[in-house]
């Protein structure tokens, strides 16, 4: 191996560092991420460098272009898994509630439930079926009742619920 191989490389590093880096900071917009990338491609000269040291200045420009690519592609690649671990996190939060939230909900259940046993038991079936997400047809059918006064029938439990429902009925839990 030839002595002056570090010599020079330290010239061509001098001579084209200026100019790999411009075609770097053009394409990658971190100045700190353009100049390890100006690196890396003087590495890639010192570890394997061309044939013809005469065109050393078009072989770092392809290299240093690649480089660049291949930064950006992977960038966007981490942008992407980001975005999809947080899309998880959020999904996650949401799928297990915080003890704040399951004491809320236990609260609410307890209210409605003391609300619902006010109500006659006509209307408690009915708006359980309902929220249940039975159709007017099988709240009916289970209710024994003519399907067209189904409507009808949970209206005016609705408005005896909310009528049952009393700041006092939330202070009493």
């Amino acid at each position: 191996m030839d002595e002056r191989i570090p010599d020079r490389f330290h010239a061509l590093f001098r001579e084209h560092y200026p100019s790999v880096f411009r075609k770097i900071a053009a394409l990658v917009p971190d100045r700190a991420a353009a100049e390890d990338l100006a690196q890396e491609a003087f590495l890639r000269l010192y570890r394997n460098p061309p044939d013809d040291l005469h065109r050393i200045g078009p072989w770092l420009h392809v290299v240093s272009t690649r480089i660049a690519f291949d930064y950006l592609r992977n960038a966007g690649r981490r942008e992407q898994l980001q975005e999809k671990v947080e899309r998880r996190a959020l999904t996650a939060a949401r799928s297990y509630p915080s003890n704040e939230q399951i004491a809320i909900a236990n609260w609410e259940r307890q209210v409605v439930k003391r609300v619902l046993a006010k109500l006659s038991e006509r209307d408690r079936q009915a708006l359980l079926l309902k929220e249940e997400g039975y159709s007017h047809a099988e709240i009916a059918q289970a209710l024994g009742v003519n399907p067209k006064i189904v409507g009808t029938l949970l209206v005016r439990a609705a408005e005896r619920f909310r009528r049952q429902w009393s700041p006092e009925e939330e202070a009493e839990s």
